[in-house]
C-alpha cells in the first residue's frame, strides 16, 4: 500500500470537484513553479507526450515538498494539427481561438501522475477528438457574451458540460478526459495500490 495521504497537484476547482464526487480525501497543493518556463525544459515538442511532462513537473513539484503523501499530477493539452495551445488570457483571444478551432478537429491530451517521495509511480495521457463545427464570428461573440470570463479557465475556451457543448458536431473521446483528469484510468491505480477501496 502506498501513502494514505492523497495531494492533488492542481488548483483546478474542476479536478477537485471530480475527485471529491468519487468520493477521494484528498488536500490541494498547486505546483510552485512557472509552468511555461518548465514546459521550454522538457525534451518534446510531441503535444500528448508535453502533457506527460508537465503532469510529471507538477507531481514531482508537490511530492518534493511533501513526501509522505501520494501527488496526483495533471495537465492538459490542446493539440491542433501539432500545434500546442494554451490557455488565453482574455475574451478578445479566446474569440480568436475559437475562429481557429472553427470548422477543424482538435485533440485534447490529458495526462495523469502518480509521484511519491519524489519518484514517478505512473504517468499516462489520453486523448479526446473535437469536431468543432463552423462558426460564424457573430455566433462566437454572442457566446462569449453568454458564457464571460468563466471559459479563459479552459484550455480550449469551452467548457463541454455548459454551453460549450453547442461548438460541437461529433466529439470522440471520454467526458474525464475532455474536462482534465483521466478519472476512470486513475482510481483503477489508487485500487490497483491499495490507497481507495476496492
Amino acid at each position: 500500500m502506498l501513502a494514505e495521504t492523497l495531494i492533488l497537484a492542481s488548483l483546478s476547482s474542476y479536478r477537485a470537484q471530480l475527485l471529491k464526487k468519487a468520493g477521494l480525501n484528498f488536500f490541494v497543493k498547486g505546483a510552485s513553479f512557472d509552468e511555461r518556463e518548465v514546459e521550454k525544459t522538457g525534451k518534446t515538442k510531441n503535444p500528448k507526450e508535453l502533457s506527460c511532462f508537465l503532469a510529471s513537473a507538477k507531481a514531482k513539484n508537490v511530492s518534493e515538498r511533501f513526501p509522505e503523501a501520494l501527488v496526483i499530477g495533471c495537465d492538459q493539452i490542446l493539440d491542433l494539427e501539432g500545434q500546442v495551445f494554451h490557455k488565453v488570457k482574455s475574451i478578445e483571444e479566446a474569440h480568436q481561438r475559437l475562429c481557429i478551432l472553427s470548422g477543424k478537429i482538435h485533440s485534447l491530451h490529458s495526462a495523469v501522475a502518480l509521484f511519491q517521495n519524489g519518484q514517478e509511480i505512473w504517468v499516462e495521457a489520453f486523448s479526446a477528438h473535437m469536431s468543432v463545427r463552423p462558426l460564424s464570428s457573430e455566433f462566437i461573440e454572442r457566446y462569449l457574451a453568454r458564457v464571460e470570463t468563466d471559459i479563459l479557465n479552459s484550455v480550449g475556451v469551452y467548457q463541454i458540460e455548459g454551453e460549450g457543448i453547442h461548438l460541437f458536431e461529433k466529439i470522440e473521446g471520454d467526458f474525464f478526459t475532455i474536462i482534465g483528469l483521466p478519472l476512470l484510468p486513475l482510481l483503477i491505480k489508487l485500487r490497483h495500490f491499495e490507497v481507495i477501496d476496492g
